[in-house]
């Protein structure tokens, strides 16, 4: 199983861009999906962004399309999150996650980041 740790997190206006990274230790990271999901305060984790293990297929919540890009380095371990033209309803806590199956389901990913903070000031 892998470890992940999240980090690129912090405090940008509104329409800025932040980067956020998720780095996992453990030989398997190429054979998981990897996706990042986020809480705002006073709701539900949700699905955010998804990548498959080859980086080729991604898939986006609509609340975020258009603005975010997933991606990953599988020789680095590493998948990332660029984040544009954010907005205040993006702050949240933000945490990346694994699985071995094509899902978008919170409880279906097998290993969770500690999060990362993103606040957007209107």
């Amino acid at each position: 199983q892998v470890q992940l740790v999240e980090s690129g997190g912090g405090l940008v206006q509104a329409g800025g861009s932040l980067r956020l990274s998720c780095a996992a230790s453990g030989r398997t990271f190429r054979d998981y999906f990897m996706a990042w999901f986020r809480r705002a305060p006073g709701k539900e984790r949700e699905f955010v962004a998804r990548i498959s293990w080859s980086g080729r297929t991604t898939y986006y919540a609509n609340s975020i399309q258009g603005r975010f890009t997933i991606s990953r380095d599988n020789a680095l371990n590493t998948v990332y999150l660029q984040m544009n033209s954010l907005k205040p309803e993006d702050t949240a806590v933000y945490y990346c996650a694994a699985s071995r199956s094509n899902t978008i389901v919170v409880h279906e990913y097998d290993a969770w980041g500690q999060g990362t903070q993103v606040t957007v000031s209107s």
